[in-house]
C-alpha cells in the first residue's frame, strides 16, 4: 500500500526588525542595559512602515528601546487595529545578551585591549561568557527557546518581533541550523528587516530565508560596521 504524502505547509513568517540607533550611550557598551533609542530618523521608519504587514502580531524585548522603535513604525504607518495600536507583548527571553561586567565599559578601549575576530560583529566568542553576564551561546538557548513557543502560539500568523542585534543574530543560526558562533557573522545594522519564515507541514518542518539586513529606506545595501551594544 503506498503511503500519501501532504504537500500541504503552513507557514509563519517573522519580520525581525532591529531597534532604532542609541546615541546617549557615551561611547560604552550597553548589551542588556535598559538604555533608550533615538527614533528622530523619520525617512527611515516611512521606508520601513510599508513593507510590514498589517494584522500582524507584535513582540519585542521588555527593554524600553524596542518599545519605542515599535511606536515610531505606527507612527509612521497605519498599523491600527480597530482604531488602537496593535497590542505589544514584551518578552525578556527576546533581550539582548546580558553582558554583566562588561556593560559601562568604553567600548573603543574594550576592543583596543581584546584580539578581534575577523568571522564575527560581536563582543566576544559566542561560548565566552562575561563577568556576571551569559554567553551568546546561552542567550541562543533562551531566544530560541521563545521562537519555539511563539511559532506554535501563533502558527500560520505573521509575527513582527522588534528586538536587538544578538536576538535577530540568534533567530538567523536557529533558521540556517548554525552553531551560535556561525549567527555572529551577520551584520544586523538599526531597524533593519530580517524575514524568516518558518514552514510546518505534517511530514515536518523547516526554515526558508527571505531577507537579512534590508534596509528598504536606501534603495541599495551598504557594508556594515562593527557592533554596537
Amino acid at each position: 500500500m503506498s503511503r500519501s504524502t501532504s504537500h500541504s505547509f503552513v507557514r509563519t513568517r517573522w519580520w525581525w526588525v532591529r531597534h532604532a540607533p542609541v546615541r546617549g550611550d557615551g561611547g560604552r557598551i550597553y548589551g542588556g542595559s535598559d538604555i533608550p533609542c533615538d527614533c528622530g530618523d523619520a525617512h527611515v521608519f516611512a521606508g520601513l512602515a510599508p513593507v510590514l504587514p498589517r494584522g500582524a502580531i507584535w513582540v519585542s524585548s521588555h527593554l524600553g528601546r524596542t518599545r519605542q522603535t515599535a511606536e515610531a513604525l505606527w507612527q509612521a504607518g497605519d498599523f491600527s487595529v480597530d482604531g488602537a495600536a496593535p497590542a505589544l507583548t514584551a518578552l525578556p527571553a527576546l533581550a539582548e545578551q546580558n553582558l554583566g561586567d562588561w556593560q559601562g565599559q568604553d567600548r573603543a578601549r574594550f576592543f583596543a585591549e581584546r584580539q578581534p575576530m575577523a568571522e564575527s560583529y560581536w563582543f566576544a566568542p559566542a561560548e565566552e561568557r562575561p563577568p556576571n553576564g551569559e554567553s551568546f551561546a546561552e542567550m541562543c538557548g533562551r531566544v530560541h527557546a521563545a521562537i519555539a513557543d511563539l511559532t506554535d502560539e501563533h502558527r500560520g500568523r505573521d509575527i513582527v518581533a522588534v528586538a536587538h542585534g544578538g536576538t535577530i543574530r540568534a533567530a538567523i543560526a536557529l533558521a540556517l541550523a548554525l552553531p551560535p558562533q556561525g549567527g555572529l557573522a551577520f551584520a544586523i545594522e538599526n531597524c533593519s528587516l530580517t524575514r524568516l519564515d518558518h514552514y510546518d507541514s505534517p511530514d515536518g518542518s523547516g526554515w526558508r530565508i527571505g531577507m537579512v539586513n534590508g534596509q528598504p529606506w536606501l534603495g541599495a545595501g551598504l557594508e556594515g560596521g562593527g557592533p554596537a551594544a
